[in-house]
């Protein structure tokens, strides 16, 4: 008998605080306007942690964990694991999987983190499938949770206008051919390293430990060449959606509704005019979101279902692309 994972339940979080555009150019000082951050992004807002109060990664991840469990009728000693993607971890370690895992009382639950920047949670989500249709777990928690106002630098306009903080979501279990929920059918994921010196945290890690030097240098901040990574971006999503239906028989007539990372307002105008999907089918939350790295699939999806953008037999299509650089698609049946 084949196992089916299905992604059963959603859950979203974003923190408090709400950041307008104004905040950089009349708050901070910098030198760009409202017309300028939404012509290049299409970002008018975003939300950031209180970090006075404590709030980071793995809080905003069980938050919204949390919410996941309770649409689903679920207490966290019903799950078997926790996988986490995450590139702003709140410790080195311990994994933010365990401070999540602790945190919502999942007693006997396993977890772990996933390093894959833009792309970490479709990768996540790729894990947790497997595991499933495997027979090694029956029910699991996919969560991506990003606190990028930690290692924005905000005296760079390129970069500080384009993240947000957030954490979304995904119960993803084995489950019946009746059963209601979205099925994974497909992952296509790529790697290629040589793309790393594009968009990096040169500090920090074991090659340059923090020091006096490297907090002076600003290397604990994004690094990004905005127009290279752009480049990339658009071409490599657009070869990997292309790959992902070519593989299941399919084509863009068929997606019920396109779900792409939400970074760049232009990356994904063209991969919708390139595969010629209306917008009505793309989802969009960038606008008031940002770029919330790891948390923009979970939380796009799980606002589609809240506005009953996503009908039963639909085709959901995935697009991402990271840091690595990182970049896939996955399909996912209604």
């Amino acid at each position: 008998m084949t196992i089916r994972a299905v992604v059963s339940s959603t859950g979203r979080y974003f923190p408090g605080r709400k950041v307008l555009n104004s905040h950089f150019y009349d708050d901070l000082g910098l030198e760009t306007t409202e017309d300028w951050i939404v012509s290049r992004t299409g970002i008018r807002s975003r939300y950031y942690v209180d970090r006075d109060a404590g709030e980071a990664t793995a809080a905003m991840a069980t938050h919204a964990a949390r919410q996941c469990l309770e649409r689903a009728g679920l207490e966290p000693s019903d799950v078997d694991g926790i996988l986490i993607a995450t590139v702003t971890p709140d410790h080195s370690f311990p994994s933010t999987a365990c401070l999540v895992q602790d945190s919502l009382g999942a007693r006997g639950a396993f977890g772990w983190d996933t390093s894959a920047a833009c792309s970490g949670f479709l990768f996540t989500l790729a894990q947790a499938a497997s595991l499933v249709k495997s027979g090694m777990a029956r029910r699991l928690l996919v969560v991506g949770s990003d606190t990028m106002s930690s290692i924005l630098d905000f005296t760079d306009r390129q970069t500080c206008i384009i993240f947000g903080d957030g954490a979304g979501c995904f119960l993803v279990e084995a489950a019946d051919d009746d059963a209601p929920g979205g099925e994974l059918l497909d992952f296509v994921m790529h790697v290629d390293g040589s793309g790393g010196e594009s968009l990096k945290m040169p500090a920090g890690g074991s090659r340059r430990p923090a020091s006096a030097e490297t907090v002076a240098q600003g290397l604990h901040f994004v690094h990004q060449d905005g127009r290279t990574v752009f480049k990339h971006a658009v071409k490599r999503m657009g070869e990997v959606i292309e790959e992902l239906l070519a593989r299941n028989g399919l084509t863009s007539d068929d997606i019920g509704l396109f779900i792409p990372h939400q970074a760049n307002q232009r990356i994904i105008l063209a991969c919708s005019k390139r595969f010629k999907i209306p917008m009505e089918r793309v989802m969009l939350t960038l606008e008031h979101w940002a770029n919330t790295t790891a948390a923009t699939l979970p939380t796009a999806l799980d606002l589609a279902l809240e506005q009953g953008r996503v009908q039963r037999g639909d085709y959901v299509v995935f697009a991402t692309f990271g840091a690595g650089y990182t970049w896939g698609a996955s399909l996912l049946r209604w």
